[in-house]
């Protein structure tokens, strides 16, 4: 199911919601982890055991090894039913018993995916813009693809660690190629308001005195309406 809309529509009818007490209620639906939440407080006022999960590979894996769920909530509930939700296949995952948890990752995950997926459309326009087909720049940009990984692992221990690090690439080495971005997709009539979004972050960063750190410098930026 697309959201919690969907799946609350069928729950949440009195009949399904009564023959349902006592029963567990293993909810694979996507939505944000307040939705999942909100679904465990339901289920816990109605009398029924609820686990919150995703689906992280694509539908056509469900049912083979290539299959990836994860699941947060009572690890006991987990436990008890994981014979069946073997039958889904591949990898599974309990997160912990935050019901939250699954739904949390996985809006981090597709975040990851997304925003890539909207800078690789954006790189084939302005590509294509100068006279570069998709097929050709292929090559490259899946090796840009490739440094991504090793990255990720690097700076996962910036961001835990508070060190945010620009020994590999200062942030005001990143504005200057978001900057030369912006201009040759406007040169274009290509909107890069992505892009400057991200460059705007990073001139923020820069602005308070970390211009010497590196670009996960801005995951700081970006929480400080949490502090």
């Amino acid at each position: 199911m697309v959201n919690y809309d969907a799946s609350d529509a069928v729950l949440r009818q009195d009949a399904v919601t009564d023959a349902l007490k006592g029963r567990t209620v293993v909810n694979l639906t996507a939505d944000t982890p307040a939705r999942a939440r909100d679904t465990a407080d339901w289920a816990a006022a109605h009398g029924i055991r609820y686990l919150d999960g995703a689906i992280m590979s694509m539908t056509t894996t469900i049912g083979t090894p290539d299959a990836v769920v994860i699941y947060s909530g009572p690890q006991e509930l987990y436990r008890e039913h994981r014979p069946v939700l073997d039958a889904l296949g591949g990898t599974h995952t309990h997160l912990g018993e935050d019901i939250g948890r699954a739904a949390a990752y996985d809006i981090a995950l597709l975040d990851i995916f997304w925003t890539a997926m909207a800078g690789y459309a954006h790189a084939l326009a302005v590509a294509r813009a100068e006279g570069i087909t998709a097929r050709e720049l292929l090559p490259l940009a899946q090796g840009i693809g490739a440094i991504l990984p090793p990255l990720f692992e690097e700076f996962a221990g910036d961001v835990d660690d508070g060190t945010y690090s620009g020994e590999l690439n200062p942030i005001t080495s990143a504005v200057s190629s978001m900057a030369h971005i912006v201009r040759a997709s406007e040169s274009h009539g290509i909107e890069a308001g992505v892009m400057r979004a991200a460059e705007g972050l990073a001139r923020r960063v820069v602005a308070l005195g970390h211009g010497t750190d590196g670009f996960m410098r801005v995951t700081e930026l970006l929480g400080r309406h949490r502090q």
